[in-house]
């Protein structure tokens, strides 16, 4: 009986990497076209409902009219290509203040600032890191560790995962 289960997972695994996939390709464009930059996509399951999340940015920061203004050229374009067969939600935001930082362009723009990073293998025998961000170079992100101050080289193709820190 698990086989099932564990099957649909997997289905809805793929299923979500295409989307975004598939999302991210058509609404870059249009996302620039705006003067704006794509900053994420996401497509997940929560309970029993599938959400679409796009996440744009702009010097100054994003409004509503943005929002409203890019949802409505995409979700057009989802709904007329087909793209996704079953019902969902979409959410158009900005990043926010805990943002993902998936490109090295991302952590140069917050240089100085608070990250978490997250490594697919260890790094100096730990795969968490948390601290400022020092230098973008050579494909590595420098960041000075928060508690001991320590410099860490992290090679940007072991980085599973970075997002800014809030902080008060």
């Amino acid at each position: 009986m698990n086989c099932p289960l564990f099957y649909y997972r997997g289905m809805d695994t793929r299923m979500s990497k295409s989307v975004i996939a598939t999302v991210t390709e058509m609404a870059e464009p249009v996302v620039e076209s705006e003067g704006m930059k794509l900053a994420d996509v996401e497509f997940k399951k929560e309970g029993r409902v599938w959400y679409l999340r796009i996440f744009i940015d702009k010097d100054g920061g994003v409004n509503h009219k943005d929002c409203e203004n890019i949802s409505s050229q995409i979700g057009e374009r989802i709904e007329v290509e087909e793209i996704i067969p079953y019902s969902y939600i979409l959410e158009v935001s900005s990043p926010g203040l805990d943002r993902v930082l998936k490109y090295e362009d991302d952590y140069r723009r917050f240089r100085g600032k608070l990250v978490r990073i997250y490594t697919y293998t260890p790094v100096d025998k730990k795969k968490e890191f948390v601290g400022r961000i020092v230098e973008v170079e050579d494909k590595n992100i420098v960041i000075e560790e928060r508690d001991k101050k320590d410099i860490i080289r992290l090679p940007f193709k072991v980085i599973a995962k970075g997002k800014l820190e809030v902080e008060f």
